[in-house]
């Protein structure tokens, strides 16, 4: 009975030691949540400071570092060792899930600009997550389905599962047609610029007057920024989903802290092995979805935006129509040979017939997928109508403010250009125009670069390149042909040769100080302006 008594004591001992850090482990999971928070945070507050609505994702996208932080983030929701009996304990589960869910919804835009086997790998890591963690959660209900106390957020936490393996098929099914959309909107592109080159009158004399420059920097500027990966995603259906879906989420948490708070009052806070660090826990990760689902959210809106431009000039059938680029990928792998060399006839027959068949399911998922995200960004749409109305007259009432103020010629002058500038918009098939008001603040945001040129005027560039004898050495160096928007490294890229150069030219013997001193500042301040965002 001792020696029985004494490994008891023993045991509880242990245990009480290996339990003493878990408060200091759940400050570690606070402080992951908070980067991803914060990363969230400063991608929302890029978007409004640069006036890009459709937050291109810039310090929180699908990587490897974001993947480890969310890892981290999630240990409460992977945990089935530790029992958690307080009512801050069940919250914090729910806020680990809304948390992930939240930014799967920030990283649909990041998908735009990864290449096929950058985006497998990390759909790949994400997948392993998510799975890991809808089946530890669906664990840890079916061994405490017997204890009433852990079944008060069951609601709760089952929704918010469902939703985050529907976010994880969405990202699939976006990534799935990412390799086409771009290959369309290369292929506008090109067209487009070679409608820019004859209109500008480049093989005729290669001058252009300052005004003629100015409208061709603005065309370039509007196939640039409409044409961008990240904004072709935030406008699809797919995004406009995601926003819907996140403010669902978010709502739900709501509704976990608001009816456990009130209906479950004897309940005590913590009851877990992480104690005090559960409030820590909780505050940051609900702090966290609410600053990441502003981007979504926005994301929805732009969508909405440009679908509403649309709702009653086409029927139901051709408003829920699946375009081509949704569903050509996997068609293509369909109808591709296998790559395995087999010599058995049937072997080789039946591994086909199976692929034809899982290929021919995943088209179906497309399909469903896409449709039900069109359904969805059509009603949210049709609802907001009333809203977008009253914007569209507030606008026109500061619009006929502004012509009473402004010259009229200036205002017709304006509109023209628009008006020529609308034509090298880059839309996907089936996309609505552009909204007039997003082509007036791309015009404004270029006439804003041509303002602060003027007040800022790189004088040592000035100075270099009026030293120049002449730019032969340019026309050797350029390129007719257009590289891709979406290539990583461009076939001709100005910084590396120019920077080669220069350091050459300073390592030279026998300059004087202050010609070396202007030749760095000329490159220095072409560099900038080459690197303007």
């Amino acid at each position: 009975m001792c020696s029985r008594y004494c490994i008891d004591d023993y045991e509880v001992y242990m245990q009480k030691n290996l339990d003493a850090p878990m408060p200091w482990i759940g400050m570690y999971i606070a402080a992951a949540s908070a980067l991803c928070s914060l990363a969230m945070a400063f991608d929302a507050f890029n978007g409004f400071r640069t006036k890009k609505f459709w937050f291109p994702c810039k310090y929180f996208s699908l990587n490897a570092a974001s993947l480890t932080l969310l890892g981290v983030a999630m240990k409460l929701t992977v945990d089935l060792t530790s029992s958690m009996m307080g009512l801050n304990d069940k919250i914090a589960t729910v806020s680990s899930l809304v948390l992930i869910s939240t930014a799967m919804c920030n990283f649909v835009t990041s998908l735009a600009c990864m290449d096929n086997n950058e985006c497998l790998l990390n759909l790949t890591a994400l997948g392993i997550l998510v799975f890991t963690i809808a089946g530890n959660v669906c664990i840890h209900n079916q061994q405490t389905s017997d204890v009433l106390d852990d079944q008060v957020v069951l609601a709760e936490e089952m929704a918010t599962t469902i939703f985050m393996l529907l976010l994880f098929a969405i990202l699939c099914s976006w990534s799935v047609a990412v390799p086409t959309t771009r290959r369309y909107i290369e292929s506008k592109y090109l067209h487009k610029h070679k409608i820019a080159l004859d209109e500008g009158g480049e093989s005729s004399t290669g001058k252009f007057s300052i005004e003629e420059l100015r409208v061709i920097v603005k065309k370039y500027w509007v196939m640039v920024e409409i044409g961008s990966p990240q904004f072709v995603m935030a406008r699809s259906a797919i995004s406009g989903t995601c926003g819907v879906m996140c403010l669902l989420l978010a709502l739900g948490l709501g509704e976990a802290h608001v009816r456990l708070s009130l209906l479950y009052k004897a309940f005590r806070r913590t009851g877990s092995n992480y104690k005090w660090s559960i409030d820590w826990i909780l505050i940051i990760q609900s702090t966290g979805v609410v600053l990441g689902s502003v981007a979504p959210l926005w994301r929805w809106f732009i969508a909405a935006r440009f679908n509403i431009c649309k709702t009653g000039q086409k029927s139901w059938s051709q408003k829920l129509k699946i375009e081509i680029y949704w569903t050509s990928r996997l068609v293509d792998w369909k109808e591709k040979p296998l790559s395995v060399q087999i010599r058995h006839h049937n072997c080789r027959k039946l591994l086909h017939d199976a692929k034809r068949l899982a290929l021919n399911i995943c088209i179906r998922v497309q399909i469903l997928l896409v449709r039900v995200s069109k359904l969805v960004l059509l009603i949210s749409s049709t609802c907001a109508s009333a809203v977008f109305l009253c914007f569209h007259r507030i606008e026109k009432l500061n619009t006929y403010g502004t012509r009473a103020l402004n010259d009229t010629r200036d205002l017709e002058s304006g509109a023209e250009v628009e008006l020529e500038l609308s034509r090298y918009v880059l839309l996907l098939e089936g996309e609505a125009e552009l909204p007039k008001k997003i082509l007036t603040n791309i015009c404004k945001e270029v006439d804003k670069l041509f303002q602060k040129g003027r007040s800022n005027r790189p004088k040592s560039l000035i100075d270099l390149l009026d030293m120049s004898g002449n730019f032969s050495g340019v026309r050797e160096f350029d390129n007719n042909e257009v590289p891709s928007l979406h290539s990583q490294e461009p076939p001709n890229c100005w910084s590396l040769p120019v920077v080669t150069l220069t350091s050459i030219a300073i390592s030279l013997p026998n300059i004087e100080n202050h010609k070396v001193k202007r030749l760095l500042h000329g490159v220095s301040e072409g560099l900038s302006v080459r690197n303007l965002d």
